[in-house]
């Protein structure tokens, strides 16, 4: 528990940035699925307090994801329009999880080459940067959470852009600007002047800012005004009886009916391809380089989900933009979205009328942050320099995401990298990995003449299983090809075994 706390100067502003993200998207989510609103609120304190207490992800948030939403509405209506009955549904898959991740099928995580999840990440990026701009000019008739291309009110995400024009509201143009000024000139400026700007989380004060604007705009002491589509919606309830009404049983009557099954299972097979391949991206963004264990992240994700059903929640996953924005504003250990999980449970009980004055604005300007930190120009440039094998899937999946939705265009720039990966092994069909141990604390692993990212998992694995106080020698002087990810696995296990006491030695590999 001690351990728990260590870092807890930097999880604590981390998990108040993470919240501020949640409470609208959670909110979004839940009203794009068809879903009570409270629904989305459920799940968020499940995803943070459950699955961030039983998950080995370091700094992995989960919550309901805006990638299952169109499956929730169809399956509602597939059900009769019961919730309830959709209920029963999430706690199905969540049990199928938990079958999943005993059954150690996690480790489909490490076959998706880096190339492609690096293009997600700056895909989401970008897609947050887009999605966003509307709410910060005050118009976007869809709701947060909304990432997919073609969107409710038949505008997609760049009509959109053209669209708002029309829909100006300076008030929030005005809560825009003093946020983002507030947000650039902390983190670039006055946290280098001072170690109390520091502690003093940024995103809290652009939050109190953009509370006292919008108070101001309401009592007429400025010109300018916000509508009530504008800020947080989150339900408010006169009593605890009332609070406590929002809370829904499954029902159990329908488990004799097959579509509960179907959408059990479907529910299942997305929710936790979305996990893993968060899992791996939120991964490469760590500046640790740990390594989540897939396994029992789907594990946590089927307590999570089977929890989230028996109180009336949404079905969650482990989202890119709680967990990147976790990472932008410093967490470092899984208390943080413990924290964030908590601070859902304590406002929607105590303070939902204070969170009913933040406007959409304020939390734009967080999210453009958060998605420039992701889609940085420089990503590119490294990315083309890596060559055409790494930068086709990465443009792929970009375009992909950009004008499709997340898994669509995973698929798209995965196509381009199995593309790759077969014309190299036709140049050279030779795959053999062999680990020679000479004594007990000297472990030789030679690659063999072709190593792709489809030996990432038995690479990562074998590195993992190497004992600390060990010598390693990691031998590539007889490999024709190695590609970028095995470099990369090897240049992140460089940095990792200063914690474990190993000694290692690279040949052969340039891993710079």
């Amino acid at each position: 528990m001690k351990n728990l706390f260590k870092d807890l100067k930097n999880d604590l502003p981390a998990s108040i940035v993470v919240f501020f993200v949640a409470v609208p998207l959670c909110l979004g989510i839940a009203l794009a699925s068809g879903a009570p609103l409270f629904a989305g609120i459920i799940a968020g304190i499940v995803g943070g307090v459950v699955v961030g207490s039983v998950s080995g992800s370091p700094l992995g948030v989960s919550g309901p994801a805006a990638g299952l939403a169109v499956i929730v509405l169809s399956s509602i209506a597939t059900l009769g329009g019961s919730w309830e009955a959709f209920l029963l549904a999430v706690i199905v898959a969540g049990i199928i999880q938990l079958i999943l991740g005993f059954l150690k099928l996690g480790t489909i995580a490490y076959y998706f080459p880096s190339s492609v999840i690096k293009g997600m990440l700056t895909g989401i990026g970008l897609l947050i940067i887009l999605k966003q701009i509307p709410h910060a000019f005050g118009y976007d008739k869809d709701t947060e959470g909304d990432m997919a291309f073609i969107q409710a009110d038949g505008q997609n995400t760049f009509s959109e852009l053209l669209n708002m024009l029309n829909y100006i509201t300076p008030g929030a143009l005005v809560i825009t600007g003093v946020s983002l000024f507030i947000l650039i000139f902390w983190e670039t400026v006055l946290t280098k002047k001072s170690k109390i700007f520091g502690i003093i989380n940024g995103p809290l004060v652009a939050v109190f800012s953009g509370i006292v604007l919008n108070y101001l705009f309401q009592s007429n002491i400025l010109p300018f005004s916000l509508n009530s589509k504008q800020i947080v919606q989150i339900p408010v309830s006169s009593s605890v009886g009332e609070f406590l009404g929002q809370f829904t049983m499954p029902d159990f009557s329908q488990l004799t009916n097959v579509n509960v099954y179907i959408i059990g299972l479907v529910l299942a097979i997305v929710a936790s391809l979305e996990t893993l391949l968060c899992v791996e991206a939120t991964d490469k963004l760590d500046p640790y380089k740990r390594v989540t264990p897939t396994n029992r992240e789907l594990k946590a994700q089927g307590i999570g989900n089977i929890i989230s059903g028996f109180i009336g929640g949404l079905p969650l996953t482990q989202v890119i933009v709680r967990s990147s924005a976790n990472i932008s504003f410093g967490g470092k250990t899984k208390l943080s979205a413990i924290l964030h999980g908590f601070f859902l449970l304590i406002c929607a009980i105590a303070i939902p009328g204070i969170l009913n004055m933040i406007p959409l604005a304020t939390l734009a300007s967080i999210l453009f942050i958060v998605g420039y930190k992701l889609a940085k120009p420089s990503l590119f440039k490294q990315s083309y320099k890596q060559g055409w094998e790494q930068f086709v899937p990465f443009m792929a999946t970009i375009i992909g995401i950009l004008f499709t939705d997340l898994l669509k265009g995973i698929a798209i720039g995965l196509a381009f990298a199995i593309f790759y990966l077969l014309r190299n092994n036709f140049r050279n069909p030779f795959n053999q990995t062999k680990e020679e141990t000479k004594n007990e604390n000297e472990h030789l692993i030679a690659l063999s003449e072709e190593v792709s990212f489809l030996n990432k998992g038995k690479i990562l694995q074998m590195l993992e299983d190497i004992p600390p106080n060990s010598k390693v020698i990691i031998d590539g002087t007889k490999s024709k090809f190695i590609h970028y990810d095995i470099k990369e696995i090897i240049q992140n296990y460089k940095e990792n075994v200063k914690t474990k006491n190993i000694t290692l030695e690279i040949k052969g590999i340039d891993i710079n």
